[in-house]
């Protein structure tokens, strides 16, 4: 009666976080932009390197030197799922994320019940199921690895749990499977999992010195956690498990214990976990490279969101709902681990949740189920102090109705785009009509995986592939006049393209690309490679074609885009400054033109006010599209001497106020004007959602 009790409350579980996160779907029916191929788009970039890794496979595509993800779990799961299911791939990549992060429901009730309080481990699922950030990473359409991120790792604690209360021996292979489960799913899972080895190895020193079942979890959890293929590990996991049953490592154990660590610090060890903390808490604004010619590049960890620091509000919020849920959250995973001193096992989720407050908000996920345990706990902690049954049940739902408000408020409000539109998935899909498989599309970063995925060609930089190495060209080629971003453009793609047929021990291949242009072509300083190409210079050979897809999404980021390339290689020190500024909040008035933010232009004087400075505007140029999509441009001269250009982009809504550096610049030229050089570039799809240009040298 008690299992048939638990797996009830985990049905009811897993239907209600189904249920709320199919809000979204509710919410944008009938919003034609949002649909391709008969389906919703996903609403996350990262989906599409999945979704090209599992397309690639169902169509047994595996080019060597493609950045298709087919060796990813994230890409295998998929694949096998779209061959059984009788659904679209569209489908199913947009559905994936909600069944799949709803399984975090099964090991929390399960959790509950070793603890014999299977009523909170309910309360708990429901909580953690929708919380504030598991939800935002969890969502429908969110297809990226943090659909199981939370999962094993939840499981895992599940099943060590049980171990430390039972010492049976199937909970030492259902941890070790745990572990390779999890790191096959997520590689970066080295760090959660060492936490855990940590405080295992902790109780066990302190509480359980003469148990031989907690040297025996220790030694199988460090064969599963070395740093070798994932297959190699499971073989040795169940190897190691089966000679554990037969008895013939107990009077070695601690022989074996140490011989595991060994083999630990032997196939990788702590360096992962190193490189981890290196990269989201110890970051760097510039990056020094190369031996014998050392470049500065700008840290692309500066400009991602969710590796920055946040708010205690937030970062609060992100966990339970509300800052006193989580402060009432706190108290109670307190008193449960004082009362449940097991559950003090969660604090390698809790602690790495809490990195989040230093380190990235995209932390704070992975308190969210052991913090839900805690306000579930303490809603049946005050409720066993009311006698009247009527009374307790009462104040138990009050109370979980009043944890779940806020974060069920915020399922409502959190009306998430998908990452592309409609008409911008037409401009890819026309140009996935005309480029070969093997061509590249010069693109930032951010719409890498988009245009593999719909377009099925190359590209320079995407979610994965971003350091300030490889954004610098592709920041050069779009802030820069055509001239030099054209050969930079066919320098970058051919010498990448050499870089996959580099020998492993190739000194070259230890050089970013842009060192090897420098050195290649006979020059020890990057500056006069990069004025090389202004004034000509000889360019390797073409081998494919290559494309600018210049949507005007990119807008938003220009500033961002500019950081990586104004930047002198050589010393590090910043560049030009260029100045770009936009917006689409004004307000027009006889004498002035208030453009939000502190510029305003004064109409009759032609001077821009930005904030306490006056500078002279030379012209004011204006684009609008007439009935045939054709791009109308007009120009008025205002003052010769004038440092500073205002464009209105009246299809647009938009104003833009930019410097002559950025009015050069080859994103500004062919998205915004369609003034191209005829000799370096050919348009191929001018739409006014994307441009797409096709490269002539």
């Amino acid at each position: 009666m008690k299992n048939k009790k638990t797996w009830i409350y985990i049905a009811l579980a897993f239907i209600f976080s189904v249920v709320v996160r199919l809000i979204w779907i509710y919410q944008f029916q009938g919003v034609e932009n949002f649909i391709w191929n008969d389906q919703f788009m996903i609403n996350t970039n990262d989906g599409y390197y999945w979704a090209e890794g599992a397309r690639d496979i169902l169509n047994w595509d595996f080019s060597e030197f493609a950045l298709s993800p087919v060796q990813r779990a994230g890409a295998q799961l998929t694949a096998f799922f779209a061959f059984v299911l009788p659904f679209s791939f569209e489908s199913v990549i947009l559905y994936l994320p909600v069944f799949l992060s709803s399984l975090v429901v099964i090991p929390m009730i399960l959790i509950a019940h070793s603890l014999k309080r299977v009523e909170i481990g309910f309360v708990a699922a429901l909580m953690a199921s929708i919380a504030w950030s598991y939800y935002n990473r969890t969502m429908v359409g969110y297809f990226d690895t943090d659909m199981l991120n939370i999962v094993f790792p939840t499981f895992l604690l599940w099943s060590l749990i049980l171990a430390i209360k039972t010492n049976e021996e199937k909970y030492l292979l259902f941890t070790a499977l745990e572990i390779v489960a999890y790191r096959w799913w997520y590689p970066q899972s080295y760090s959660l999992e060492f936490a855990f080895f940590g405080l295992i190895l902790f109780y066990a020193l302190v509480y359980e010195r003469k148990n031989l079942y907690m040297y025996k979890l220790l030694a199988i959890m460090l064969i599963s956690m070395m740093g070798l293929p994932d297959l190699v590990r499971l073989i040795g996991v169940i190897v190691v498990f089966f000679v554990y049953r037969s008895k013939k490592l107990d009077s070695y154990i601690y022989h074996f214990l140490g011989f595991s660590f060994l083999l630990f610090l032997l196939t990788g060890g702590f360096s992962p976990i190193w490189g981890q903390l290196k990269g989201y808490v110890f970051q760097d604004v510039v990056k020094v490279m190369g031996e014998d010619l050392q470049l500065h590049f700008f840290s692309v960890m500066q400009t991602v969101r969710e590796a920055g620091k946040i708010p205690f509000e937030t970062f609060a919020n992100r966990i339970s709902g509300h800052t006193v849920t989580f402060v009432l959250s706190c108290m109670g995973y307190v008193l449960m681990s004082i009362r449940y001193p097991v559950m003090l096992l969660g604090l390698p989720m809790v602690g790495l949740g809490f990195l989040a407050y230093v380190g990235g908000l995209r932390f704070t996920i992975y308190a969210v189920p052991v913090l839900a345990f805690g306000i579930s706990y303490l809603i049946f902690f005050c409720s066993d102090y009311l006698k009247n049954s009527y009374a307790k049940v009462v104040f138990i739902a009050t109370c979980t109705v009043a944890i779940l408000y806020p974060n069920v408020l915020h399922v409502i409000a959190y009306k998430v785009p998908t990452v592309f539109s409609k008409q911008e998935v037409t401009v890819l899909d026309k140009l996935q009509k005309m480029a070969e498989r093997e061509d590249y599309v010069v693109a930032w970063w951010d719409y890498g995986y988009p245009i593999r995925y719909y377009s099925d060609v190359n590209t320079l930089i995407d979610g994965g592939k971003h350091s300030g190495a490889v954004n610098f060209p592709v920041s050069y080629m779009l802030t820069n006049p055509q001239e030099s971003s054209a050969k930079l453009a066919r320098f970058d793609v051919e010498y990448t393209e050499q870089r996959f047929l580099m020998e492993e021990d190739d000194g070259d291949r230890n050089r970013t690309n842009i060192a090897n242009m420098t050195l290649d072509n006979g020059f020890k300083d990057t500056n006069d490679f990069l004025t090389s190409l202004h004034v000509g210079s000889s360019l390797p050979k073409k081998t494919r074609d290559i494309y600018f897809y210049l949507p005007f999404r990119m807008m938003g980021i220009m500033p961002t885009v500019t950081k990586f390339s104004d930047i002198d290689l050589m010393t590090g020190k910043t560049n030009r400054r260029p100045f770009f500024y936009q917006t689409n909040r004004f307000k027009d008035d006889k004498v002035t033109l208030n453009l939000a933010s502190g510029v305003v232009f004064n109409k009759k004087s032609g001077m821009l006010k930005i904030g306490n400075q006056e500078v002279k505007v030379k012209e004011f140029l204006i684009t609008s599209y007439d009935k045939n999509k054709k791009l109308i441009r007009q120009r008025q001269s205002i003052h010769k001497d004038g440092k500073f250009y205002l464009v209105y982009m009246r299809s647009y809504n938009t104003f833009l106020v930019l410097d002559e550096a950025m009015l050069n610049s080859t994103y500004i030229q062919l998205f915004v004007f369609e003034n191209y050089d005829k000799s370096l570039f050919e348009p191929v799809i001018l739409d006014p959602s994307a441009k797409v240009f096709k490269l002539k040298i």
